[in-house]
C-alpha cells in the first residue's frame, strides 16, 4: 500500500532523522569534488554499462501525472513536438511514443551509451524521434532543435544529477527551443526524500547535494530553490509542489517516505 499527498509543506523530519542530518557536516574534499565534476559523464556511462536498460522501470505513469502531455493540444489530432531532456535509455520516451501516435520527440542524454541503447530499441524510428548525445550545461540544443519549436519539454529526474551551480544553464538551453506559451514539466527528488536520509557520512558535497558510491550525484530540491532557479531564467511558475508518498512494505513492516517535487514552468 501507499498514500500520496501534494502540497507546499516540506516533509517534517523525526527527531532522530533531524539529529542524524545535523551531525553530517563534513563535506567531500574540493579535490574529489572537482574530480567528480570532471568525470560525471564517465560515471553515468559506467552506470548504464553496469545496468544496461534494466535499472529504471518504464514510466507508464507520465501521462497520468502530467495531464499536460495531452492537454497542451489545441485540437484532437494535433501533432506535438516534445523534448525529453535527459532521456536515459528511453523509459519515458518509448511508452509515450507507443501511447500517442501524434508525437514527434527530440530526446538527448549526457551518456553516449544511453543514447546507443535508445537507438537500438525496437521502437526507435527516425520518423518519430531524433535522439542525440548532449551535455545540457554546455552543448547548444539549437544545434539539433530549431528555436521556438517545442510544445512541451520534460525534465524528469535529470536536474538533480547536475551540479547546482550549472542547473541554470540547462534551463536557459531549454528556453531557447521552447515555443512561447509552452512549458517544462519537472519531477525530481524533494528535500528529505528517503534516498537523502540513506546517505552515509562522507557522501555530502554541499547543502542538499550528495554523491552515491558509483560517483553519480544527487541534489534534493526545495520548492523555493526550484522556483528561483526557473524564474531567474525568465520562466513563469504555473505549478510547483511537493509530492509526498509513503510506501509501505507490509512483509517487512517498513514505511519508506518518498518526497518529490512536481512542477510546471512556462515560457511567456
Amino acid at each position: 500500500g501507499a498514500f500520496q499527498k501534494k502540497g507546499h509543506s516540506a516533509r517534517v523530519l523525526s527527531p532522530e532523522e533531524a539529529e542524524r542530518l545535523a551531525k553530517d557536516r563534513v563535506l567531500v574534499s574540493e579535490f574529489k569534488q572537482l574530480k567528480l565534476e570532471k568525470e560525471a559523464q564517465k560515471n553515468w556511462d559506467l552506470f548504464y554499462k553496469r545496468n544496461s536498460t534494466n535499472f529504471f522501470k518504464d514510466r507508464h505513469w507520465t501521462t497520468r501525472e502530467f495531464q499536460d502531455l495531452k492537454a497542451c493540444r489545441e485540437f484532437a489530432d494535433q501533432k506535438l513536438t516534445i523534448l525529453e531532456a535527459g532521456c536515459g535509455v528511453g523509459n519515458c520516451l518509448f511508452p509515450l511514443l507507443e501511447e500517442d501516435l501524434n508525437i514527434f520527440a527530440y530526446a538527448c542524454d549526457f551518456s553516449p551509451r544511453a543514447v546507443e541503447y535508445v537507438k537500438k530499441n525496437a521502437l526507435y524510428s527516425t520518423e518519430r524521434c531524433k535522439v542525440f548525445q548532449c551535455d545540457l550545461t554546455k552543448d547548444d540544443l539549437l544545434d539539433n532543435i530549431p528555436a521556438d519549436s517545442v510544445d512541451v519539454a520534460t525534465l524528469i529526474f535529470v536536474l538533480s544529477a547536475i551540479h547546482p551551480d550549472k542547473m541554470h544553464l540547462v534551463l536557459r538551453n531549454i528556453y531557447k527551443v521552447l515555443k512561447p506559451g509552452k512549458c517544462v514539466l519537472f519531477r525530481d527528488y524533494g528535500l528529505y526524500d528517503h534516498a537523502m536520509l540513506r546517505f552515509k557520512a562522507g557522501s555530502k558535497l554541499g547543502e542538499n547535494f550528495y554523491v552515491r558510491q558509483d560517483g553519480t550525484r544527487s541534489y534534493f530540491f526545495t520548492e523555493e530553490f526550484l522556483s528561483q532557479l526557473f524564474k531567474a531564467e525568465g520562466y513563469e511558475q504555473v505549478v510547483n509542489e511537493y509530492v509526498q508518498r509513503e510506501t509501505v512494505n507490509r512483509k517487512e513492516d517498513l514505511r519508506v517516505p518518498r518526497v518529490f517535487l512536481q512542477s510546471k514552468f512556462q515560457k511567456p
